[in-house]
């Protein structure tokens, strides 16, 4: 759908302008990385970049104007200073220069689970005008960083970004892309939206993905498997809430059964966070175990350890997400944008393998003509 006027917010070609939800580790990531990756060339191979350019934007056309928390160590400072301020604690791989962007005070509804209450003391300041905020800054694209649960949270912010006609990524597992109903909206509002959930570059859920399709390319049958995840950031202490966990083990196991050719038992597979380790940081600890069967019947295991920093892992894969989002505002695209989803999201509106997927998104960035990508099959077939 498009919608005229919509792309002369900012220039077609230049800075992507973006606000950031939740100052977190995912975030300092994020900020770091645009920083770090000045001036990288077009054709070199950058350790830790999956594409140096999107259509005509480099990782330093992205540029955050707005941020939002509602931590009182970190509404008001400036976002340079807020990203490394406790419990922050992932690791420091940019210096990031003074941005004059102070961090809003948010909205906090569902934001603080049980155990982060004791962490996180909200800030006495009100709530910002977010789609004032959004508007007068002109910003193309909006990321939600919250914590994990925050269901009422990040629809009201929907709400905000959906009233502002700004693209979104939503990189937390509160379903919007792959509900009918919010991409509906958002197809009505005439701007995309790339969700649900994202996907590290080598995180537990890819490599789970790619090790349950192999067994069913090879012909193996798959009898249990299960990964389980422990780290020491806020993400998982939130977690222990296991309340706010339903939605992150819908996302994670979904992920994985969806590269099987029949839905397992339930009994049969166990997806999910197990613990909070303080001394890790934002290191995180991955066991994935899987027992099958081969020719003959014989049994095969499969065991995998997987240790990572969890918030640069997943940044690399947002810095693509913003690009390829503007490209999706800059061609008058509105709803879920199907192909970066399925590549970048660990609950898209349609799942796909992540060889199907690379090629769509490859295909998505070369090619305006397919923009629109048909759904093949799953939820809101088309």
């Amino acid at each position: 759908m498009f919608v005229p006027g919509r792309a002369s917010r900012s220039t077609q070609l230049g800075k992507i302008k973006v606000a950031i939800i939740g100052v977190g580790n995912c975030a300092s990531s994020l900020v770091q990385g645009i920083h770090k990756y000045v001036e990288v060339p077009d054709d070199d191979p950058i350790p830790g970049v999956m594409h140096n350019r999107v259509g005509e934007y480099r990782i330093e056309d992205i540029e955050v104007v707005a941020a939002f928390d509602v931590d009182r160590n970190k509404v008001g400072k400036d976002l340079s200073e807020a990203i490394f301020t406790e419990p922050n604690n992932t690791i420091k791989f940019s210096d990031v220069p003074y941005l004059g962007v102070p961090v809003e005070r948010g909205m906090t509804h569902d934001g603080i689970g049980r155990y982060l209450s004791d962490v996180v003391i909200k800030s006495p300041h009100s709530t910002a005008d977010i789609s004032g905020i959004l508007r007068d800054r002109e910003v193309d694209v909006v990321i939600n960083y919250l914590p994990v649960g925050s269901e009422m949270a990040t629809k009201w912010y929907v709400e905000q970004i959906l009233d502002a006609r700004c693209a979104m990524i939503n990189c937390i597992p509160v379903f919007i892309a792959r509900e009918e109903y919010w991409r509906n909206r958002f197809e009505e509002r005439g701007v995309p939206i790339i969700g649900d959930d994202i996907k590290s570059q080598v995180g537990a859920t890819i490599v789970h993905r790619v090790l349950t399709r192999l067994m069913e390319n090879r012909g193996a049958e798959i009898d249990n498997t299960y990964q389980l995840n422990f780290g020491g950031n806020t993400d998982f202490l939130n977690m222990l809430e296991r309340e706010r966990l339903i939605s992150k083990k819908i996302s994670k196991t979904g992920s994985v059964t969806s590269q099987m050719q029949e839905e397992p038992d339930a009994d049969t597979i166990h997806i999910g966070p197990s613990d909070h380790v303080p001394w890790l940081q934002d290191r995180k600890w991955c066991y994935i175990h899987i027992d099958g069967k081969v020719f003959g019947g014989a049994p095969v295991k499969i065991e995998v350890k997987l240790e990572v920093w969890d918030s640069p892992n997943s940044a690399g894969v947002v810095v693509d997400a913003i690009r390829c989002a503007k490209l999706a505002l800059d061609r008058g695209q509105g709803g879920a944008v199907y192909a970066p989803s399925a590549y970048f999201m660990k609950s898209p509106p349609v799942q796909y393998s992540d060889s199907e997927a690379h090629d769509m998104v490859e295909a998505f960035i070369a090619e305006p003509a397919v923009a629109s990508v048909q759904v093949k099959h799953g939820d809101g077939e088309e």
